[in-house]
């Protein structure tokens, strides 16, 4: 419902364009078909313009597409091989075989060059700071080693303060979407005459009262009721994934801000370890002097999409199509149907054959069988919001959880590789197991293979860039 931004992307088939043109009064006046078509373009425009947008740019004609599937089905129907113009389909089928082909390929390996520039930078800057510490005796090595100690203590000060700050955000997220949830579900019932209406069964309720078409109503009915409760519940998701995206999205913020203070703090390690700053030597879009575990943060390495939210909800179990089965299972509405399909319908209908009930009569009988429905389901509406409350509160818990664990041991692998990294040279000096020559060849060597690595793919990724549409 949400995927936007870097990589994936959504296509929209807008089906039946061709009866616009039908539902109007004069089907061949031209203007009056364009004005029609331009008010419903503007529409959807209006509604999923937003999801056709990849770095900023607009590729809404790209993605949406107004066609007209009969009109195709009866074309193929007469001639299996017919060109199918002015259906749309040729056009969405281009679309869609350069998205397969070309910007998924790109997508794909943009992402893995993302990786490796990542990890040769990582190498890069250990490399570069080991150098330096090779001529260093122990006594000097220990003295520059015992300098940075304040500085991992400050390292170790911004990982708990982010994690304070997730365990907020997850405390404070867990009790408003279910809140928001059961209060949602209790007020069900104050709408459900208007909101009902547009579900009842297309099949003429009179039609109910002849024992031969009675199980079509039913039938019909039953499955008008389980598309209301879909349509509810999916309105009420759209509200719930926004508001904890929004909630993302401020970690999001926050662990840029972190990552600002960590790289100060970390260059400052390396500029008192090797007496001098160092560079990066390669640039990775707006976030290239970030951490790695505040690129990941921010949702840099989230499906190439930047989608942290969608990443985690998924990643935790937070599917809302199982909430829905989970929702339908609690109200029950297989017997809570069934109460009327085979009791309550059963009498009435019996009862107004034997009368000769008019369409009248039918009508009333239509609108006493919605208020019996509302009169029932409401019944369920605060079991419902009782035993769900916590399902919900459970499951966007574990969303941030899922995430405090993924960011921390992040950090906490970035602070213990840079000890480690130092300990490590520290014992090899105590034990005068290495070779400040030999020890050189192979860090320049490991620094070699693995930018020749990331060459390769950076020229891997410009071919396809190079491929035309």
């Amino acid at each position: 419902n949400y995927i936007k931004g870097r990589g994936l992307t959504v296509f929209f088939l807008i089906n039946a364009w061709d009866e616009i043109r039908e539902g109007l009064i004069d089907r061949e006046n031209i203007e009056e078909l364009q004005e029609s078509e331009t008010r419903l373009r503007r529409v959807f425009r209006t509604n999923i313009g937003e999801y056709c947008q990849v770095n900023g740019q607009d590729i809404y004609s790209d993605r949406v597409f107004e066609i007209s599937s009969l009109k195709a089905l009866r074309l193929r129907l007469k001639d299996q091989n017919a060109a199918l113009d002015d259906t749309g389909f040729p056009e969405f089928i281009g679309a869609i075989n350069t998205f397969l082909t070309k910007e998924r390929a790109v997508a794909e390996i943009r992402q893995a060059r993302t990786l490796a520039r990542l990890g040769y930078d990582r190498v890069r800057e250990a490399v570069q700071r080991r150098i330096p510490l090779l001529e260093a005796d122990v006594t000097e090595l220990k003295q520059r080693i015992t300098s940075v100690e304040p500085e991992f203590e400050k390292l170790n000060e911004i990982r708990d303060r982010f994690q304070e700050e997730i365990k907020v955000m997850r405390d404070r997220k867990s009790k408003s979407v279910a809140d928001s949830f059961k209060s949602y579900i209790l007020n069900l019932g104050n709408t459900f005459d208007s909101d009902f209406l547009r579900y009842q069964p297309e099949i003429s309720f009179f039609d109910s009262l002849d024992s031969s078409k009675r199980d079509s109503f039913n039938a019909a009915f039953k499955k008008a009721f389980e598309q209301y409760i879909n349509d509810k519940i999916s309105a009420w998701e759209l509200t719930a994934e926004a508001e904890i995206r929004e909630a993302f999205a401020q970690l999001a913020k926050s662990a840029a801000s972190y990552s600002v203070s960590y790289t100060q703090i970390t260059d400052s390690m390396t500029e008192k370890l090797i007496g001098q700053k160092m560079y990066a030597a390669t640039k990775i879009d707006s976030e290239d002097s970030s951490p790695t575990w505040a690129k990941w943060a921010m949702g840099f390495f989230s499906l190439a999409s930047g989608n942290v939210a969608g990443v985690f909800l998924a990643g935790a179990g937070f599917n809302w199509q199982n909430i829905l089965v989970n929702w339908i299972a609690v109200v029950g509405i297989s017997s809570f149907l069934l109460m009327f399909t085979g009791t309550f319908l059963g009498p009435i209908g019996i009862a107004a054959i034997g009368l000769g009930v008019g369409a009248v009569q039918a009508d009333r009988a239509r609108k006493e069988l919605i208020e019996a429905t509302k009169k029932e389901f409401v019944k369920y509406l605060p079991q419902l919001a009782q035993e769900q409350y916590e399902l919900i509160h459970q499951t966007v818990n574990k969303c941030f959880e899922d995430y405090d664990i993924e960011v921390i041991k992040r950090l906490n692998n970035d602070i213990n590789s840079r000890k480690a990294e130092l300990d490590n040279l520290l014992a090899q000096k105590e034990s005068r197991d290495i070779n400040n020559e030999t020890e050189l060849k192979r860090l320049k060597s490991i620094d070699a293979e693995v930018y020749s690595e990331l060459q390769s793919i950076e020229s891997v990724y410009q071919s396809l860039l190079s491929i035309p549409d």
